[in-house]
């Protein structure tokens, strides 16, 4: 039998605020452990909530970035349940009116765009920690991160494949980090995928037994435990058994996902309005004001790059994939007069290789924007080859300076004269006679073998362009 895999996502974005959502409490990764916990975060008695205008604000952003409809009018729940590190017995979330409601994400595949259905994207509130680790047998509580605000925002069941789950996740990541309403830093936290997933036979219209996967803090964790859970529930059903709805947590060490709990459902928490929170009213005004702030969208610049620059739409594409990237790229433009085409290739060729070797990210990148562009304005100038521009590009990467204080400290200037290239030439045809004689007896590529010897020469220094025709011209002349 023929399977298909369907899949939605619930994201849970780590807004950027300095203060938690309904205290002043501070959100700082890696203080000390219930350093930074509230009399409001943990409830004591008498204290009460005030909402957080900045995480309203990063949501309304967020729904517009999305094409979203933004609720007049939202309501904060108590969503009951009991876990050690949720100190009130209660999360403060939202749930039959979010903030946000519906919206569309367009993901980038290999084989075209895929538009992605949004459900809602709601604020509330983050738990505290459980810390499992030398406590002689016992769980500590760090309750640092309870009432960290968040945006959980919920897909609908679009996606049919792994590497569609993780494309989505990675385009969604992008956007909240473009919009600046979250750091991204999945290490810490700050962006984490539960991915609800069930199986189904081709064909078949009614959705099958889903199964939830909690926690997944990244994308290649994402795509291994979808690819787990999907091959256990064909085998589940295969072999004569039925999916269970429940709860299950991904194991990267032996690469399965296990049981946690049974599947909840809504009326299982006892949702009801939270009487400490008046409802969120938005006004128009507020959503012009937010609307009037917003940056240019990735897929707005996108298609402005294409325009403005005649790149393709696919380098165009990775060129935007981070606001960080394609602001590095419209800098590195400016400083090379223009060649905006070569500037991408380098950035997505050497200067992400160099990045990706040393796990760095562009914004901690050791050559700036400015240098690249300088470098790339000599490479198009014809003052250095494309060689000699990665010899600079290292001696850059190693904080060396300038580039033209590079160029001249190692005496790296491309070779165009004309009459030094002739004699050049000349040299290397005195010196391998017989490659001569057999180039011009139809052996083609001795051609190749007779330019590598005078880029030898001249210390990878000459022009290639200029190298190769003068060679040309003097094997036709002598022949």
């Amino acid at each position: 039998m023929q399977w298909e895999v369907v899949i939605g996502l619930e994201v849970h974005a780590q807004l950027s605020t300095r203060s938690k959502i309904f205290s002043g409490a501070a959100t700082a990764f890696g203080a000390a452990p219930n350093t930074q916990a509230s009399a409001v975060d943990i409830a004591l008695p008498g204290v009460l909530p005030v909402l957080n205008r900045g995480a309203v604000e990063r949501a309304i952003r967020f729904g517009l970035a999305v094409g979203a409809e933004i609720n007049p009018r939202s309501v904060f729940a108590r969503k009951n349940y009991f876990y050690p590190d949720l100190p009130k017995g209660y999360q403060i979330s939202q749930m039959d009116e979010p903030v946000v409601k519906g919206g569309l994400l367009s993901v980038v595949l290999p084989d075209g765009v895929k538009t992605v259905r949004l459900t809602r994207a709601h604020l509330e509130e983050d738990a505290g920690k459980s810390m499992h680790g030398d406590f002689h047998g016992m769980t500590g509580i760090d309750l640092n991160r309870a009432g960290t605000p968040l945006l959980e925002i919920v897909s609908e069941p679009d996606m049919r494949s792994a590497a569609e789950a993780v494309a989505y996740a990675r385009t969604l990541h992008g956007l909240v980090v473009w919009l600046g309403l979250c750091d991204g830093n999945m290490q810490e936290g700050s962006f984490r995928c539960d991915a609800n997933v069930s199986v189904r036979p081709q064909g078949q219209s009614a959705f099958g037994t889903r199964c939830e996967i909690k926690n997944l803090n990244s994308f290649r964790f994402l795509e291994r435990a979808i690819e787990f859970e999907a091959r256990r529930q064909i085998e589940l059903i295969e072999e004569g058994g039925k999916v269970r709805q429940e709860t299950r947590l991904y194991d990267a060490d032996r690469d399965e996902t296990r049981t946690m709990r049974s599947k909840e459902d809504a009326f299982d928490y006892r949702y009801f309005p939270d009487p400490d929170l008046l409802p969120l009213v938005i006004g128009a005004d507020w959503i012009e004001s937010v609307q009037a702030a917003m940056p240019e969208l990735p897929a707005a610049m996108c298609e402005r790059l294409c325009k403005q620059y005649g790149l393709t739409a696919y380098d165009a594409s990775i060129l935007t994939a981070s606001r960080a990237m394609a602001d590095f790229f419209e800098q590195a433009v400016a400083a090379s007069d223009g060649a905006a085409k070569l500037c991408a290739n380098w950035i997505m060729g050497d200067l992400s290789a160099a990045l990706n070797r040393a796990d760095l990210d562009i914004q901690n990148c050791p050559v700036t924007a400015a240098r690249l562009g300088k470098l790339v304005a000599r490479v198009q100038d014809g003052t250095l080859s494309s060689k000699l521009g990665k010899t600079v590009f290292e001696a850059l990467w190693n904080g060396e300076g300038e580039v033209d204080t590079i160029i001249d400290a190692r005496g790296l200037r491309q070779v165009s004269d004309s009459g030094a290239i002739a004699a050049i030439v000349d040299d290397v045809l005195r010196a391998y006679p017989a490659q001569v004689a057999e180039f011009r007896a139809g052996k083609d590529k001795m051609l190749g073998f007779l330019i590598g010897q005078a880029m030898k020469v001249s210390k990878g220094k000459a022009n290639p362009q200029q190298l190769n025709e003068c060679l040309l011209a003097a094997l036709k002349q002598s022949s």
